[in-house]
């Protein structure tokens, strides 16, 4: 919280933040016995997902891709030092696939495009998914060592709200529509921001349910995460809230019914006290935007008029996706070329916010083998463990967040790393009662 009010005060300190946290994480994972390094690994990428874009907000990162490049040294470290699961071939497999479609963008793209920069752009976020997945697949990590993995996220999350709630700190001034409002996510995109802060409101209810032994951590953990929630409703973008959920809810499902018979009383409890403060946090958003966050999730604008389309144009750019896919059906278009078309016919470059649609487009019959991996690979290692109540609660979040925002940011993609995580209870220490002398 300290950390996100003396960035509000002065932006330069990001800079020397994130320059801390790259040399604080790498001396950890070099410096750490080899039996602790994928734990080390994991925590590193996890800070960095979740300090993404509250960098690029601030322009704290050396770079606009600085988050998914961090995610991808760390892995590659990982391997380096503990080695990768042959299982997880699949994913090799999956980056080989994604070279063809630069072949085929060095003939496609037109002449006034930036072909490296484009590139980069539509393939960084694969790259680091399937650089994450490989490093990941059936690592074995304690349920325990997940909660933290999952705090490590979480921490510059809750600084990138606190940096918002005083950049923001009254919305009616800047709110004039029901429509996404950059100025209310602290000075960015609210579409970025919203997935952010949404993943900060998924993570910060599994804590409720599984970090909050007493009764006063459980009130703090609510208020925590109705903070969080109201920054995020607020940005008046609702793709990364409803994604958010969504996945919660999936997360519920399964947690519920792994827990035994004792425990569900109590989750039961936690989870009035969970809709309870994202009822209260709503009831303060509607007052804070005089309703306009009430017009925005019905799908009406600032008059109460209801829009023509739910989702903002998405639909469209799918479809032309879709019609790409089905005009080039062997190698597809090639990176980048969906937004390079789109420059040309509108004049305006305006990127994909489905990874589903642009993968068949750009990759073509590629792209489906492609997709056909990250869909149905992970369920190998669910067969295997299926004591791991975040396993579908992790796809579920990477399917809703590629789909309402592709892979702008490095978080879907570590995400769905997680899910192929082997992910054990902790064994309880044996106490052996000394042998007692006998008589001879």
């Amino acid at each position: 919280m300290a950390l996100g009010f003396l960035i509000y005060l002065n932006e330069s300190l990001a800079k020397v933040y994130f320059f801390i946290a790259v040399f604080y994480f790498m001396y950890r994972i070099i410096s750490v016995a080899d039996s602790k390094k994928t734990y080390e690994v994991l925590t590193a990428c996890a800070y960095f997902v979740g300090a993404e874009v509250f960098f690029r907000t601030t322009k704290g990162a050396i770079s606009y891709e600085a988050g998914k490049y961090m995610v991808i040294v760390f892995v590659l470290m990982g391997m380096f030092y503990r080695g990768l699961s042959g299982k997880g071939y699949p994913y090799f497999i999956y980056l080989m696939l994604l070279v063809p479609s630069i072949f085929v963008a060095s003939t496609t793209l037109s002449f006034d495009a930036n072909f490296r920069t484009n590139i980069a752009f539509v393939l960084s976020g694969p790259v680091c998914l399937g650089l994450s997945a490989l490093f990941c697949y059936d690592k074995k990590v304690t349920f325990n060592q997940m909660s933290q993995i999952l705090l490590f996220m979480l921490l510059p999350i809750i600084s990138h709200a606190v940096y918002i709630y005083f950049y923001v700190p009254e919305l009616k001034d800047i709110l004039t529509s029901a429509a996404s409002n950059r100025s209310a996510a602290g000075g960015w995109g609210a579409n970025q921001v919203a997935a952010a802060l949404g993943l900060g409101m998924f993570i910060m209810t599994i804590r409720l349910f599984t970090k909050s032994p007493s009764a006063a951590l459980k009130i703090f953990n609510a208020i925590i995460l109705g903070f969080i929630s109201f920054r995020a409703v607020t940005t008046m973008s609702r793709g990364g809230v409803l994604a958010a959920i969504l996945a919660i809810l999936i997360f519920l499902f399964y947690y519920y019914n792994k827990v035994n018979y004792s425990k569900k009383n109590e989750v039961i409890m936690v989870l009035a006290l969970v809709f309870s403060s994202l009822a209260i946090t709503w009831v303060i958003g509607v007052n804070k935007t005089d309703g306009l966050i009430n017009l925005r999730y019905a799908n009406k604008d600032h008059l109460g008029r209801e829009k023509q389309s739910l989702t903002t144009g998405r639909a469209e750019l799918f479809e032309e996706e879709l019609e790409g896919f089905i005009a080039n059906p062997f190698l597809g278009i090639g990176s980048s070329r969906a937004k390079d078309q789109r420059i040309e016919v509108d004049g305006q470059g305006v990127t994909s916010h489905s990874e589903f649609s642009r993968t068949l487009a750009e990759h073509g019959l590629l792209g489906v083998v492609i997709l056909l991996i990250l869909i149905f690979k992970p369920l190998e290692i669910r067969s295997g463990n299926k004591g791991n109540y975040y396993f579908y609660a992790f796809l579920a979040f990477w399917f809703l967040t590629i789909n309402h925002m592709s892979m702008r940011i490095a978080m879907p993609a570590f995400i769905y790393g997680l899910a192929l995580l082997n992910v054990t209870h902790e064994k309880p220490p044996l106490h052996r009662k000394p042998l007692k002398a006998t008589d001879s």
